[in-house]
């Protein structure tokens, strides 16, 4: 299925985790992330994660939030979907409504993306609801 947002502007939270715990997101996904993240806004759905999903347990860390990766492709490039559990509201928006990407380069810079792109994210698994 393909989902599709406008790229907007993150908080650089993801960023101080990625980096500190890379080799557990490598070890999970088989991918050397980029730390951060490139933050999708769909425009009008909703996406949830499937129950398979991969999962990075905060007991696996010494963490206190745990967090659910799904693969994905954007602009033809392997990439996944991170979401944390304690995600709630960020921008006036549900989780639901935000994608975090990550993959292993700087996507922004990589294909000269900016705030109010609209891109295509395709994913195999998962459920969408009309917003």
């Amino acid at each position: 299925m393909k989902l599709r947002g406008e790229i907007r502007t993150g908080k650089n939270d993801f960023s101080f985790w990625m980096k500190k715990l890379s080799s557990f997101y490598t070890q999970k996904t088989g991918m050397n992330f980029f730390p951060g993240t490139l933050n999708v806004h769909l425009l009008d759905h909703k996406y949830y994660f499937p129950e398979d999903c991969i999962r990075l347990e905060k007991e696996e860390y010494g963490g206190i939030v745990s967090v659910s990766m799904i693969e994905c492709r954007i602009l033809e490039k392997d990439a996944y979907i991170l979401r944390t559990d304690s995600d709630t509201e960020k921008h006036g928006h549900s989780p639901e409504q935000i994608l975090e990407i990550a993959t292993d380069t700087k996507l922004r810079d990589e294909f000269s993306l900016k705030d109010g792109d609209i891109v295509e994210v395709e994913v195999n698994a998962g459920a969408i609801t009309k917003i």
